[in-house]
Parts: structure tokens; sequence; C-alpha cells
């Protein structure tokens, strides 16, 4: 069900299927003095009375034959994040009662949370995520929509583009993570980001031969099997006069991953399609960024390729060249991300000299034996830059756990027969060697942080602010980042 929000000065209240209403813990209606409800405030405080729990978020009840009362308990101290929740919560509720039309009356929203302005900013804004859902291949789609309407003077007025500049964002991330493998190959995708352009987005492309020339035998290794072509893209956000270094965020965009000759197994390889989640998390976060007109310089980086089994495809055992010049020996074709990344993570350090890169991937299953779906993996050689990540990430509900890199760890990556190798024979410590060889590829002691989402990306029953299917994870938590300590 998709959410259509307008704003009136004015409301025939006859009109009026729902009124909703926001109340303190005990169900005490905020603002009702200055409601027309008022008239019948007697009959409505018995009605909830008789109604009210502590357990219950909500109460809906009949006003009249034709109209219903829903009463919405917030917590007068809570945060952006709880007041998301309620609206994500709510939206549950909505849908399950088969509601369509609510009306909402600004005399209440500003008796609620009276000393946080954007209160129903930030409840509507749990609601819309909440309501995201990938149709788009469906012939039969619910048709029925929630028309919110809000009586105002003042906040038809208002215009919060740091919400829906988020929303736009966030859903966009979504929307390429749901999409087949056979629709969103590298060639497709490279295509959907030459759009952004009209955002204000500054768009490269490297193509095949480009990236060739540059040297990224690492890149280019990965994408031989597949009859599609490979490519890094670029994304740069002036929102600064000045000339100050960029912030630099680096995806890994495996648009299908088959593992390549160390082939996965049947099962779940259709799940695959959500490996370039990472690359999509940072085109989101620069869609945002472009969207609220960010007051920072920033830059995203995705590499984009597709990882098929052919008679062109890598081999394990085969060594490659990458970008930064050293070897790499790939022992198993299904370690391919790190691959990905590690030519753009020194192109990017390289070509834009940033202030920090942050790179984000699907990267390894034993994070998710560490951490399961509950926190993505953070590695850093930067405690500054890790905990401005963390901070972040407990302050809109993405969270990280920090996770180990040492030198006895690193030396687990070290090949016999080229400078690194890409996965670490001995066993043990997935996540951990994946960061270290990661590492490797940051030659100028740039603050980097790796961030391993892959019990992140997708959830199969659904979160907080989220139905089941892409989360967008990260998006939310990188433009926090900015908000707070980079703007």
């Amino acid at each position: 069900m998709s959410i259509k929000i307008s704003h009136k000065n004015q409301i025939n209240e006859k009109l009026i299927k729902n009124y909703v209403l926001f109340s303190n813990e005990d169900f005490k209606i905020n603002g009702l003095s200055k409601l027309s409800l008022n008239k019948q405030s007697n009959q409505i405080n018995r009605t909830v009375n008789s109604n009210k729990s502590k357990k219950k978020e909500f109460i809906i009840f009949n006003h009249s034959p034709d109209q219903k009362i829903i009463l919405i308990k917030i917590k007068n101290k809570q945060n952006s994040t709880q007041n998301e929740k309620n609206g994500a919560n709510f939206y549950n509720f909505v849908k399950s009662n088969l509601l369509t039309s609510l009306t909402f009356f600004d005399q209440n929203i500003s008796e609620t949370q009276s000393n946080n302005k954007n209160f129903i900013d930030e409840f509507l804004h749990g609601m819309e995520l909440k309501s995201y859902e990938f149709n788009k291949y469906k012939t039969k789609k619910e048709t029925a929509d929630i028309n919110i309407i809000i009586k105002s003077k003042i906040l038809n007025k208002i215009k919060n583009n740091r919400f829906s500049s988020l929303l736009a964002g966030t859903n966009f991330t979504k929307d390429l993570v749901s999409e087949p493998g056979n629709i969103l190959h590298p060639d497709e995708y490279a295509k959907r980001l030459l759009r952004l352009k009209k955002i204000g987005l500054k768009i490269k492309v490297y193509n095949e031969k480009e990236l060739k020339k540059l040297g990224m035998g690492a890149l280019l290794g990965v994408g031989q099997g597949s009859i599609r072509g490979s490519y890094l893209v670029t994304m740069e956000w002036n929102g600064k006069k000045s000339k100050s270094k960029p912030l630099a965020f680096v995806g890994k965009g495996v648009c299908f991953d088959t593992g390549g000759y160390s082939l996965k197994p049947a099962r779940f390889m259709e799940d695959m399609t959500y490996d370039m989640a990472g690359s999509a998390a940072v085109v989101g976060l620069m869609k945002t960024l472009a969207l609220r007109k960010a007051k920072i310089n920033a830059v995203g980086v995705v590499g984009l390729v597709e990882n098929m089994v052919s008679g062109n495809a890598q081999r394990p055992g085969d060594i490659v060249k990458s970008y930064s010049g050293k070897t790499i020996e790939v022992l198993n074709t299904d370690a391919e991300g790190r691959l990905v990344l590690a030519d753009a993570l020194t192109f990017t350090e390289k070509k834009f000299e940033p202030q920090f890169i942050v790179d984000l991937a699907t990267l390894t299953g034993a994070i998710i034996v560490s951490l399961g779906s509950e926190y993505a993996g953070l590695f850093s050689n930067d405690d500054k830059l890790s905990k401005q990540l963390l901070e972040a990430g407990e302050n809109v509900d993405e969270k990280l756990w920090r996770m180990p890199l040492h030198k006895n760890f690193d030396k687990l990556m070290n090949s016999k027969n080229a400078d690194v190798q890409n996965i670490n024979y001995v066993g043990g410590a997935g996540s951990t060697t994946a960061a270290q060889f990661l590492q490797r590829f940051i030659l100028n002691k740039t603050p980097w942080a790796h961030l391993d989402i892959a019990g992140m990306a997708f959830s199969k029953y659904g979160g907080a602010l989220n139905s089941s299917g892409a989360t967008a994870y990260g998006v939310r938590l990188l433009n926090k980042l900015v908000e707070d300590y980079y703007e």
C-alpha cells in the first residue's frame, strides 16, 4: 500500500473517515481542548478508559456510524528512531485494519513532543519506510492507497527536504537490490547511474577498455566470464564551495554471483542478486546527499561486475595484477568481491585523496556466523572514524560491531606465488582475513573503514523499519555520519 500525504487548511469534518490523534502514555489525548472533538470529550474519555491497556500502542473505536477515532500512544521522551518505529508499527496497524483514509490535526501534533519540531516528519517517515514493497513484476497489484490528510495552517508551508530526500535514496537502493539478475546486470546498472546526472551528480563510467588501460586486473578478472561488461562508476557531489577533500564511499557491485568455478550450491543461489547491495547503498547515499543539497564534497565509487561460469571465466589458481601494482593469487573464485574492492579502493584513494574511505560489501558468510542479522561488521584502521560510525549506527538503528584487525591475521593472506592470496587457507576468522586483504590496498594510510553487511542487506521476515526483502542498510547510517560529523 502506497502512502499519499497532503496538507489542508480547512476540512469538512463530516467527511472525515478516521480521526488520528496522538496521546500520552495513559491515552490522554494531546491538545484535545483545541479540537472540535472536545465537545464529546466525556464520551471519548469513557470509551478510551474501557479500551486502554498498557500493552496497547493503538486504540480504535467508533465515534459515529461512519467515523472512527484512532489513538496512538507516544512517549514524551523518545528519540527520532523510536518515533520512526512508532510510525512503522502504525503502518502495520493501518494495513491490517484496511484503513485507507487518515486525518491528522496540527493542534494535536504540536502538543505531542512539543520540544521536537520534527516529530510528525519522523513518524510519517517511519510509515513510508515500512510501506515499501517491490511489486514491479506482479501482474496483479494492490491498488489501495493510504491517503493521509494533515489539517494545518502551518505544516503545509513546511517541506522537510531532509526526510523526503532520505526516503528517495533509501527506496532507490531497495529498488536496485530487488531487481532480478537478468534485468539489473552491469550494463543496465551503469545506464541507471548515468541518469543521476539530472539531480546534480557528476557521473563517470569507466568501461572495460578504460579499465584495462588503467590496469584494473583484479576487477576485470572477476567479470571476464560474463557476456556483460564490467565497469567502475564514480559519482561526485560537490556541495561545498571550497575545494575541501571529499568523503569517499566505495561499494561492491557484483550483480550476480554464481561463485565462478568455485561454484555455489544451487540452493539459495537466486539470492545472489543481493551481492551488489554494498554498491546500491553507496548509490542511495549519493542520491540522498544530492537531493538534500548536502554541504559537503563526497564521492561514491562502485565496481560493477557479474561473476559467471564460462570458457573464459577466471580459474582457481589464476594470478592477476591489481590497479595498485600488487599481484593476487585467486585461490577461490567465490571470494570475488574483495577483488573488485581492491581495485576500487586504491583507485579512490589515488584519484580523490579523500578525508576517509568507507566501503560496504556483502563480503563474507563468516560475518553472519559472528553477528547474525543484528549487526554489520566494522573493520577500521582509524579509531575516530570507527567511533563516529558506531554512534551514527546506534542513532538510526543500523548497528555496527567493531571487529579486530591484526598483523597475525594479515600474514594469513600471504601467497607463495604472488604478493597476496584472496582467501585464508588455514581457516577461521573469515571476515577478518577478508578485511585484512582489503587493507593491503589502502596504500597511503587514509582513514578507512570496511562494513561487511552480508547479514544486514536482506531480511527474510522484515525489521522494525522495513518489510521483508532489501533493507537498504547503510544509507541511513552513512547519511547520519555525514549530518552529524561533517556538515
